[in-house]
């Protein structure tokens, strides 16, 4: 058990450290690749310097051996062979330098943030980052020398390499090696363009940061801010204008913000959110002068003076990146447009059509003219669809996981939310083609009885003849019974059929009891003359006739007004018959006086 845990512990070492160990080892094995071609091409350079010394030697022994041919053969022979390694020396020391200016790194010589040369290569025990700030530090120490003169500083040639010596005794930098040969150049040659350089910037600082140039800055600066407090001001005063000129001009020029006949805005909150955007425009604009101030600012001291493009590209950075962003997807967008027109110009043509069905213009056997709308708008939802998933590949950023995953995001949510207006709206779309009522229809939905005053893909708004709206889910329409009381009173149907029920004892004749009632319908305002009322006998009960008046009508909607009048006229006729009607049931004993005496 103990040598399992230590296995497991031994184990979760190596996966915590491999990872480390595996970054580790390719920037090891590139440094190492870097030192051991710098060590083979100073090994080169140094086998050419020996090279070159045979080379003169052998020169000398072939102008002495004037008239001993076979020695001058021989000597020419080695020179030829030097020569020819010379050659070949110098193709590999070309690769290998091609080779490490793929990997290798420069580093800057520096003076007060400002970069004077790079250094790549080594000598000796220094690799080129220590050796550049080494350089560094004693270019720094010559700007601080104020007794520091150009011709203080000159170039030595040693052995094997020359030196940069600051009055005879102080070594600035050494240019050895393959210091000359990294940039196709003599060291001595290398040498002298750092001698330049140096001197060059030594003296632009030391005159850049001499006390007339420090008052002259100094006084560039109060000015610069003088200027800055002056624009400031004008800028307040001219946006300060524009808003007393927009309250001022508001009856004459603000009329509130109306779409499509619907006010937004009106006139006074039009004014305020001008005057509020004024002002943060105001405002926005003074920070930008004032930020843009700052570069300028910056540049006149040569401390600061780095700092001036980083500001700047804090700003520039961004707008460069988001017009080169939309430069790019210029072709994209134009793709959008083209898409978007085609299915524009295919809805307007499929508007037209369905508006044309709903006329009447064009029938499609089978296809009623109220589906034409509702149709049109599941194709326009559909077409809308599907332009956005063509679309969708075009759209910028769209390949981002981000993008994508708002996108699955709002998709969940989307349906996990909208479930119950899912189920409303496909029971809307099966009501549209049931067809059981229209807007304007009287009808009776679950208890609900009323005008159908809206009906949209979610619900049914109804309106009581006690003008209560009442909103109903289109999912509890599909699942109730409905009943339309408008269907019939159409011109090519006869009429919604009003009924009431009255009874009536057995002592009067069916006849004249079928004469008042439909008498009575006759005098009734909205029935039908034409079919003819007529009268049913539903029942025969104990002590009375159940008689059942029926009537045309066409205003289905006026049933109360309808109901109330024939009763009315109902009343009438059997008390001037001198007809008692028994309903309800009552008990009474008579004295054989008329009725109502």
């Amino acid at each position: 058990m103990m040598r399992l845990k230590i296995f497991l512990m031994i184990s979760c070492l190596l996966m915590v450290m491999l990872p480390g160990i595996a970054q580790q080892l390719p920037d090891t094995l590139k440094t190492e690749n870097l030192n051991l071609n710098e060590a083979l091409l100073i090994k080169d350079n140094q086998q050419q310097q020996i090279d070159s010394l045979v080379k003169i030697q052998l020169q000398k022994e072939l102008q002495q051996a004037t008239g001993n041919a076979k020695k001058t053969i021989e000597l020419e022979q080695k020179l030829r062979q030097i020569v020819i390694s010379d050659s070949l020396r110098k193709i590999h020391q070309i690769e290998k330098i091609q080779a490490l200016k793929k990997n290798a790194k420069g580093y800057p010589v520096k003076l007060n943030n400002d970069t004077l040369f790079y250094i790549y290569t080594r000598t000796g025990s220094f690799n080129a980052s220590e050796r550049a700030a080494a350089i560094s530090r004693k270019i720094e120490a010559l700007y601080e020398d104020p007794f520091y003169a150009t011709d203080s500083l000159a170039v030595i040639e040693n052995e094997d390499s020359y030196d940069l010596v600051y009055k005879g005794n102080d070594i600035i930098l050494s240019v050895a090696d393959l210091d000359g040969l990294w940039f196709g150049k003599s060291n001595a040659q290398l040498a002298k363009e750092y001698l330049q350089k140096i001197n060059q910037s030594v003296a632009e600082e030391q005159q850049a940061n001499s006390l007339l140039n420090w008052l002259k800055r100094l006084g560039l600066v109060i000015l610069i801010i003088l200027l800055l407090a002056i624009i400031i001001k004008a800028i307040n005063y001219l946006f300060r204008r524009s808003s007393e000129f927009i309250s001022s001009r508001q009856d004459r020029f603000l009329n509130g913000l109306t779409i499509k006949n619907v006010r937004i805005f009106t006139p006074s909150h039009l004014e305020k959110a001008l005057v509020r955007l004024n002002n943060i425009l105001r405002i926005t604009v003074i920070i930008l002068i004032i930020y843009l101030s700052l570069p300028l600012l910056f540049s006149l001291f040569p401390v600061t003076e780095a700092w001036t493009g980083t500001l700047l590209s804090w700003i520039l950075s961004p707008v460069h990146t988001a017009l080169n962003s939309i430069i790019h997807y210029l072709p994209n967008l134009f793709t959008v447009l083209v898409i978007y027109y085609i299915f524009k110009y295919v809805l307007k043509g499929i508007r037209y059509f369905f508006t044309e069905v709903r006329r009447g213009n064009i029938q499609l056997r089978g296809f009623h003219a109220d589906w034409a709308i509702p149709t049109f708008n599941i194709l326009r939802v559909i077409l809308y669809a599907f332009m956005l998933i063509i679309i969708f590949p075009y759209l910028p950023g769209s390949g981002s996981p981000a993008f994508q995953g708002v996108s699955v995001f709002l998709g969940i949510l989307i349906s996990l939310g909208s479930s119950s207006a899912i189920t409303n709206i496909v029971a809307g779309l099966v009501i549209t083609y049931m067809r059981p009522f229209k807007v304007g229809d009287r009808v009776k939905i679950g208890e609900v009885t009323g005008d159908v005053m809206e009906k949209t893909m979610l619900v049914t708004r109804i309106k009581t003849i006690k003008n209560e709206d009442i909103t109903v889910p289109n999912s509890m329409v599909l699942s109730s019974s409905t009943i339309n009381y408008s269907n019939h009173t159409r011109k090519e149907s006869e009429g919604l059929i009003v009924h009431y029920t009255l009874t009536v004892g057995y002592d009067v004749a069916w006849k004249e009891v079928y004469d008042l009632l439909i008498q009575s319908a006759l005098k009734t305002a909205y029935i039908l003359e034409d079919p003819k009322p007529f009268v049913l006998q539903t029942s025969l009960n104990d002590f009375y006739v159940s008689y059942q008046i029926n009537a045309y009508t066409r205003e289905a909607n006026k049933q109360a007004v309808i109901y109330s009048s024939l009763l009315e006229n109902i009343q009438d006729a059997f008390n001037t018959a001198g007809i008692e009607i028994l309903s309800p049931n009552y008990s009474v004993i008579r004295n054989g006086d008329p009725a109502g005496d």
